[in-house]
This record gives C-alpha cells, structure tokens and sequence, in this order.
C-alpha cells in the first residue's frame, strides 16, 4: 500500500544537497516519489509500506550524511528556535577583523597594516584546521554520495589558498629573504563570509519565509479551564477534549468548541482571510485561535491540537511548502551538474590563465575565484523561497493550496468556470416577490400566514424559505394537521380557521399566473397556494446573488481571465443570472458529466481552465480543469479533489488565489534570472581576474540572501 510521509533534514548546505538525496531515494524500487525542498529542509516520500518503513527510509537519508527526523500529522509543527550566532561563528569573525584591516590599508596604500606573514599562519591555520571542519566534513559526505555540494567548492579553494601560502612561506626560494607573497587573508576571509552568509540564509529561511511561526502564536499556552467547579489557569497541553474552557475579551479561542454560556464577537480572520467579526452565542461554534474583540464566552472543548480547523490548516500548509513546483525542476537540472561543472572550469581557468600570464600564483588566484563565485544556493533558493512565502500569503487570504504545483498552475489561468449555486448565489432560495389574486379576501401578509403554516411540514427548501420570510414578519402562524405530501407536486394540509390549504406547483393549486412586467417570475421558482380550491396567490423565490459576486466578476475580467457559468438550472435562470454579472458565457441544464466534458472543450482550445464549485455534483468537473478550487464546508468529495480549498464561500477569494499565484511565479522567475545571471556574469569575471577570493566569497555569501530578500518582498505585494 502506497504511503507518504515527510522528514525534516538537518545538514543541508545547498541545492545540490537536497538533488543528492532526492537521487537516493529515487532509485530505490520500493519509493515512488521522493522530493526535497531545499528551502523549508523537508522531504516528502511517497513509498510502499509493504516493502519498507518509515524507519528504514530515515537511514537511507541519514548514510547520505543528514539527519532525518519524521514529521507527523497528529503533531502541529513546533515552533522554531531563536536563532543565535553561534561561538564558531564568533570567533571565525573576530579572526577576520585583522585581516580586513590589513586589507583595507593595502587599499590605501598603507601595506604595513597587515599583521606579520607568521601571525598570519597562525590564526589561518585555526580556521582551516579547526574551524572550518563543518565546510569538509559535508563536502566528504557529498562526495561520499557521489554528488558535489557548495562545501566543495570552497574546500578546493581555501585549502588550495592554504597550501599555497604555508609553501610560499616556508619553502619558497623567497621565504628566506622574507618576500614570499602569501593570501592567507584570502581563504580566512571566504571561510568567514560563507560562513555568515549561511547564518544569515538559514535565519532568514527558518524565521521569515515560513508563515507557521505567526499561525502558532495564535494558540495560547496559558487557558482558563473549569476544573472540580473551579477555575483553574492550566497550560495549553493539559486541556482535555470535553473540558469546559472560558475565553475573555482580548483572548484567543484555544480549542474548537461549543459555545456552553457567555456572548460576544471573534476575529476569525486567520482561517477565513475576512476580517469581520463574526457574533458568537449559546450554541455557536468557536474556532481555535480566534481573538476575542468583545464579550467574553464559556466553551466546552471538542477538538484539540492538530485536529482543530487551525490545526488542520497549519499542517496543509507545511505539506504545501515543503512540495515542489514544477519550475523547480530547472533549478534541480542545473545543480545537479553545477559543481562538477564548476570544477571545471576553474582547472581550466588555472591552466589558460598560468598558459597566458607565465604566472601560475596568478593562476591559482583566478581558479580560486571560480570555485567560490560560484553558488549553487541561490539556484536551490531561488523556486521554493518565493513558494513558502506565497503559499503564506495565500493562507492569510483564506486560501489553502494542496501544493506548490496547484499554485503554479493557478498562476496561468485564463478562463474560470463558475458553479451557480452555492458559488455566485447563496445557495438558499428567498422570496423575491409576491402575488395576491385579485378579490381573492387574502392580502399578503394572511397568504404568508397561511403558506407557512403548510410549508412548515415540508423539509424541501422552497418551503423553509416561506417559513423563514413569514417569521421575519414576526407573523403568527397557525396550526395545521392532516398534511399530505404529493410527491412532485406539493403539500396539502388543513390549517386551523382557514380550510384545505394547497401550496406547490401552479397546477397543483390550480392557479394560472397572469404576465408579469416583473422578469423574475419567468427565472424564479414559483409556489402557488390554493384555499379550499380556490387559489389565492403565489410566491417568487430566487437564489439570490452573494454581496461580493459582482465585484469578484469584475476583478476577474479586470485581468483578463474569461469567465464562465455551468449550472444544473434551467437555461433562463442561468442566463438571468449572467445577465445580472455581464457574463457573456452561460450554460445552463448541465449534468455533472456535461460539465466535465464543456471544460475539457476550454482545455483543447488552449484555455488554462480554475473551476469553482462545492457539490457532489461538481466533482468530475474539479479533477478535470487544470486548477480546481472548492468551498470550504462544501462536499467531502468535492474537497478531496480540488486543487486547493476557499475557505470563504466567496468567488472574491478565487481570484484573490489567482494573483497571488500570479505574483508568486513572477518572483521564481526574477529568483531564477537573478541566480542565473550572477552565475553566468560572476563566473567569467572571475576567471579573468576582475574579482579576488575575498570579494567572490562576499558576493557568493550575498547572493543566496539577495534571492531570500526577493522573494520576502512577496508579503508587501498587493493584490488588486
């Protein structure tokens, strides 16, 4: 039986890390997939339970050199630990402050700046042999796996500067005239800047791309829970499912639960992406991490940790960033021949430039500048960096992506197909208008009185509609007895005071409609009543149009994506309907296979198809458009087969998904340029002499958190 899990990996220094365990794994015959997302450290392995475990897969990874922690459901993530700079890290650039004097001054011209070539040795030889171990270790485990990392690269380089400058002074035919040129400055400098870069990468990655930090500051660790019939202060982990919990204004809802006493407003906005209030009471539902803005609720506790709705969302959307986007895959081919190819050139770069120049200290200086330059992080980077923090963005949207290919494929949608029902409407029929017949005795607030006190034995939702409608009049509604349902028709009954009361189809009451000037009554569904065979009037009732469906259509058309409209109903309420939204496209009467089939026709026309829906109904149609979105709330199934999941019932939220796949694509590929472009403008200049070791490991150290920046500058994007 096919299995997934994930593991969180420790050691990871670059892409070429993450290609090297993926290439593993994949070549085990018991895994069907395996990815590795190099930014948020995690690998998701799909593999056959029958075959192997979870166990024995985290050995797999842990011979390639990492290790590989397992990461389960029922567990929320755990919250990262502040990241401090750590001793090595210290003292590596405490060792590098006489060094950057020292070149500075040669700068100016003031070389006695430069602390003696011995003194020199010296502290080199503390970071080379000592504080740079981490750098070979991983790069003999990297070569161990055959695959070559970043570590390798700078490796080669600094032992080679190293070795060099031990030579030059000591054994040269100079060393003894005390003119021998040494560059230790130059492997101590690019040891210490990899390193802070690194430092910085890893901050940055841990604590700024990843959204999960923000979503469990949510949960309070301290709660009020009712214990023995008293109010104790408990932490978060010793609430039981059933305990009796109060949250006060300013608090957050620490559990999902039922609303025992108390009232008040909550701020559900970290689920929903709507910042409105909404009103809680006796009753009502609350939601784990939900701030309490006024009053002050008792809760009983039905779903804890990760089974709640946040916790729920927060382990989708780990899932979500730790997959891989297709565009990925450009970055992966790259890296995974990088560093050889690297290698490479600067041995050819030492041989041309020794060839050319006649000076082979020259020489090792240019090939040195090739391997540091050179960074395969900011490729690795480049794809899953902008995925964290968009998938991120889509979440305070109300917006769960199943995956970074979902929104990848979201980002190239140019035509929308609507469900009607439940998706542009309400979904709940209303009454939209009235009909009295002339000199019948009834006038309009007795035909409600009599319609509902029928309607009232009938579950369809026409009938609760009317009963509703009467209610809100604040209507008294007498009894009837004897009801009798006529299966296709309506509903009879006998209504105290009033006789033999008939409400259903217009023939079933035996009423004829005159011409309305009204347009409703011809896209509405319409209830007749009858009194004692005599039809006294009839209601309208219409599924009317959510708030925000407008607006939403507007937006979309706004950034030309064609929308269309494929619904169940009859052909004049779906044209009504698109009518009212200046929707060109409408197709009404559709099986739930006619749908499917209608987008499988936008697809062969070259259309990159989103469907929106929320119905059983609508199932076939989700899996076959490229991108698929369902409601929150909606049918299970139609849920398990979207591409990602709204949690409002609102179409403003799709094309909110839209942009911010949209925006997120556009930030991988300025990643994806700018780690190309300094790769492809970097190499060469280094390889002519324009850059030193010094200056390479700088602009190698910076790259990597230029792409992080970028790719951070997704939570200020605005979404219009």
């Amino acid at each position: 039986m096919q299995q997934k899990i994930r593991f969180q990996i420790e050691g990871m220094t670059c892409q070429a890390c993450a290609s090297r365990i993926e290439k593993v794994l994949n070549k085990k015959d018991f895994v069907e997939s395996a990815g590795v997302n190099f930014a948020s450290e995690e690998a998701q392995v799909t593999f056959d339970d029958s075959k192997t475990s979870a166990a024995d897969i985290a050995k797999i990874i842990e011979k390639t050199g990492y290790g590989a922690k397992e990461k389960t459901e029922d567990a929320l993530p755990q919250p990262e630990e502040t990241m401090h700079v750590s001793w090595r890290l210290w003292l590596l650039l405490a060792i590098n402050i006489p060094f950057l004097i020292g070149m500075a001054g040669m700068m100016i011209g003031k070389h006695d700046w430069m602390i003696p070539p011995v003194w020199q040795f010296a502290l080199a030889s503390v970071v080379q042999l000592w504080l740079a171990v981490p750098f070979y270790k991983s790069a003999w485990a990297s070569i161990k796996g055959g695959l070559a990392n970043m570590d390798v690269l700078v490796t080669i380089g600094t032992v080679s500067i190293y070795l060099y400058s031990v030579y030059m002074l000591f054994f040269s035919p100079h060393a003894a005239h005390g003119m021998a040129h040494v560059y230790f400055e130059a492997g101590v400098m690019v040891i210490g800047f990899v390193s802070l870069g690194k430092f910085l990468e890893h901050r940055t990655k841990k604590s700024s791309l990843n959204s999960l930090g923000l979503l469990l500051k949510l949960t309070p660790t301290q709660v009020n829970v009712q214990r023995n019939g008293e109010w104790k202060q408990l932490p978060i982990d010793q609430v039981q499912i059933g305990d009796l919990i109060r949250a006060n204004h300013g608090e957050r809802i620490a559990a999902d639960g039922i609303i025992e006493s108390g009232s008040g407003w909550a701020d559900e906005s970290h689920l929903t992406g709507e910042s409105n209030p909404e009103e809680k009471k006796a009753g009502g539902k609350v939601l784990a991490g939900a701030l309490m803005t006024e009053g002050s609720v008792v809760y009983r506790a039905t779903q804890l940790g990760s089974q709640t709705l946040l916790g729920d969302m927060m382990n989708a959307l780990s899932e979500a960033q730790g997959s891989k986007a297709p565009i990925a895959r450009v970055a992966d081919k790259a890296a995974a021949v990088f560093v050889p190819a690297v290698v490479g050139i600067a041995l050819l770069t030492f041989i041309a430039t020794w060839l050319v120049k006649g000076d082979w200290t020259v020489a090792l200086m240019h090939a040195v500048a090739v391997l540091v330059i050179a960074c395969p992080c900011a490729l690795g980077l480049a794809t899953p960096a902008a995925i964290m923090v968009g998938m991120g963005k889509a979440v305070k949207h109300g917006i769960w992506f199943k995956d970074a290919a979902a929104m990848e494929e979201a980002a190239h949608v140019d035509a929308v197909v609507l469900d009607k029902t439940g998706t542009l409407t309400e979904g709940r029929p209303q009454v939209a208008a009235v009909y009295c017949v002339p000199d019948s005795g009834f006038d309009e607030d007795a035909l409600y009185r009599i319609a509902a006190a029928v309607e009232q034995n009938a579950a369809h939702p026409l009938a609760r509609a009317i009963v509703s409608a009467a209610q809100t009049r604040s209507l008294e509604i007498p009894a009837a007895q004897n009801a009798q349902t006529v299966v296709g028709a309506g509903i009879a009954a006998e209504v105290e005071g009033v006789g033999l009361v008939k409400a259903g189809k217009a023939e079933f009451a035996e009423l004829t409609l005159p011409k309305f000037s009204d347009g409703i009554w011809e896209i509405a569904s319409v209830v007749a009543v009858s009194v004692n065979g005599k039809p006294i009037g009839a209601f309208a009732l219409a599924d009317a149009l959510k708030a925000d469906t407008a607006e939403a259509v507007g937006r979309l058309k706004k950034h030309n994506i064609d929308v269309y409209i494929m619904s169940g109903d009859n052909q004049g309420t779906v044209e009504y309907v698109a009518k009212q939204l200046g929707i060109a496209h409408a197709f009404g009467n559709m099986s739930p296979r006619d749908k499917a089939a209608e987008v499988q026709k936008l697809k062969a026309a070259g259309k990159t198809v989103a469907m929106v829906g929320d119905g059983i109904n609508d199932a076939p149609a989700l899996a076959a458009a490229n991108v698929s979105f369902a409601m929150k709330g909606g049918a299970d199934v139609a849920e398990h087969t979207a591409s990602a999941t709204l949690m409002q019932h609102s179409v403003n939220q799709l094309t909110d998904a839209l942009l911010v796949s949209q925006a997120t694509l556009k930030n991988i590929k300025q990643n994806l340029f700018f780690a190309f472009f300094y790769n492809i403008l970097g190499i060469p200049l280094a390889a002519l002499g324009f850059l030193n070791p010094v200056i390479a490991g700088a602009a190698m150290a910076a790259s990597s958190v230029s792409v992080l920046s970028n790719a951070l500058r997704l939570k200020r994007v605005k979404i219009d």
